[in-house]
């Protein structure tokens, strides 16, 4: 899949059942993968020359240690024991049949997926001469878990599940090739390189607008009057009128031709600003409020972008990242394409936040800041984004209650702060006149939203 085409929309998949562990040799590999993903396999590079494999090195240590005996002790029948392993030596040794030429081919599909959905990666090794067993290990990556493995006698398939939206290293896969005899083996490296897995977009079909909105054609219906689909009235006939527009029943009923009216309908401009200073994980239910935010900026920009409107991004925390407000199904993995690398940008720490470019934000455009609530610098963003005159709707992500012993009177009173706390920033906020929509993960974002439709969204003078 090429680097500007978008993955499928997310389907049904039957359930993939886990690597089996009834095969011993599966169940070894499987044990060896997972201390190797846990600690790292070994940063330098694996020895390009032939070497003794186990096997050689087991019957080296009986050969070895019954000379050794037979010596101590004077018992000639101990040398018979340790010439057995070195007659087995003799008949397992491969001669000029060893490959001189090892290496691998890779194959992941798909390169970019949503959360959930299912990586196959296929190692085919090539060689020129007899190769024994392959014995892989497998460090996996910290977005994706383990489903499938397959070790065939030219290969390995790998089944890999993404577990959580970003760029992803998806690991490294050290694969042991042993001799005909099993003797001797070499360690092919594969680097399986990175997959861009996306969220699955938050339910939502909502799509507030505020009070003014740009000339251009869309479907968000206006106080005006135009070439729209909802009647708003019924006016006199002007020459010139199409026939199709005339209302009947008021034209019989005031025995002159009367017109429907309807209403303009227009496009909106909405930009989501993500924020992303801190990713909290709920102590009790484990959410991320990173991974709830992008879900619900996802669905929210869905929603958008189906009624033809455009829609740009602004990220604050770490490197700031905006993206000019544009239409287009592509966009919205535009945009999160984007924040992919947000996992791993920590970078800035100060007290005071870049500003925001004005390309960033278009004039009158509604904004939509999704945050946690948990750290007061967005509160100057929010306040400069205010200043613009740009209508302001806060969507807060619940990031979840500490958890405080029953006897913990300290916790207790600094649960009462933290609660005080965010009630002050929410209050800030409507203060200015900010709606504030709480979401709920799980649930449709159309509920968080809903209110919004009461009124149209105002902001505040420049």
């Amino acid at each position: 899949m090429s680097a500007a085409e978008p993955p499928a929309e997310p389907v049904a998949e039957p359930t993939v059942e886990p690597v089996a562990a009834a095969d011993p040799v599966i169940a070894r590999i499987v044990a060896r993968s997972a201390r190797a993903s846990a600690e790292g396999l070994p940063a330098t590079a694996p020895s390009p020359h032939w070497r003794p494999a186990e096997r050689t090195l087991r019957l080296l240590t009986v050969a070895t240690v019954a000379t050794a005996a037979a010596l101590v002790t004077g018992h000639a029948w101990l040398l018979a024991l340790g010439a057995a392993p070195a007659v087995l030596l003799a008949l397992a040794a491969p001669g000029g049949s060893r490959p001189a030429e090892l290496a691998t081919t890779l194959g992941v599909e798909p390169r970019r997926c949503f959360e959930g959905e299912r990586i196959t990666v296929r190692i085919t090794v090539r060689h020129d001469g007899r190769t024994g067993p392959l014995d892989p290990v497998i460090a996996l990556g910290p977005g994706v878990a383990l489903e499938a493995l397959t070790v065939r006698p030219t290969g390995v398939d790998l089944g890999l599940r993404a577990d959580s939206w970003g760029r992803w290293s998806l690991g490294t896969v050290d694969i042991d090739v042993h001799d005909a005899g099993s003797l001797a083996r070499r360690t092919l490296r594969t680097d399986l390189g990175t997959a861009d897995v996306f969220p699955v977009p938050a339910q939502a079909r909502l799509t507030p607008v505020p009070v003014r909105l740009p000339e251009r054609i869309g479907e968000h219906t206006t106080r005006h009057d135009g070439a729209g689909v909802e009647v708003t009235g019924v006016r006199p006939h002007v020459p010139g009128e199409r026939q199709r527009r005339i209302h009947w029943p008021s034209t019989t009923r005031r025995g002159s031709i009367q017109i429907n009216q309807f209403a303009a309908e227009r496009a909106s401009d909405a930009v989501v600003l993500l924020d992303t200073l801190d990713d909290i994980h709920d102590p009790v239910t484990g959410l991320s409020s990173l991974d709830e935010s992008l879900r619900a900026a996802a669905g929210l920009t869905r929603a958008y972008l189906r009624r033809h409107d455009r829609v740009g991004l602004v990220t604050v925390g770490g490197r700031l990242r905006w993206l000019t407000a544009a239409t287009g199904d592509r966009q919205l993995y535009r945009m999160v394409e984007s924040v992919l690398e947000v996992r791993q940008d920590r970078v800035h720490r100060g007290p005071v936040l870049p500003r925001l470019p004005l390309p960033a934000l278009p004039g009158h455009a509604l904004v939509y800041a999704f945050t946690p609530l948990a750290d007061q610098r967005i509160l100057e963003v929010l306040g400069r984004i205010g200043d613009r005159g740009n209508p302001l709707v806060v969507v807060e992500i619940p990031a979840g209650e500490p958890v405080v012993e029953p006897d913990d009177e300290t916790g207790a009173v600094a649960l009462r702060l933290w609660r005080a706390e965010r009630e002050a920033m929410r209050a800030a906020l409507r203060g200015r006149g900010v709606p504030v929509a709480r979401y709920v993960p799980g649930e449709a974002l159309d509920l968080a939203l809903a209110p919004l439709l009461r009124r149209r969204i105002a902001g505040g003078s420049r």
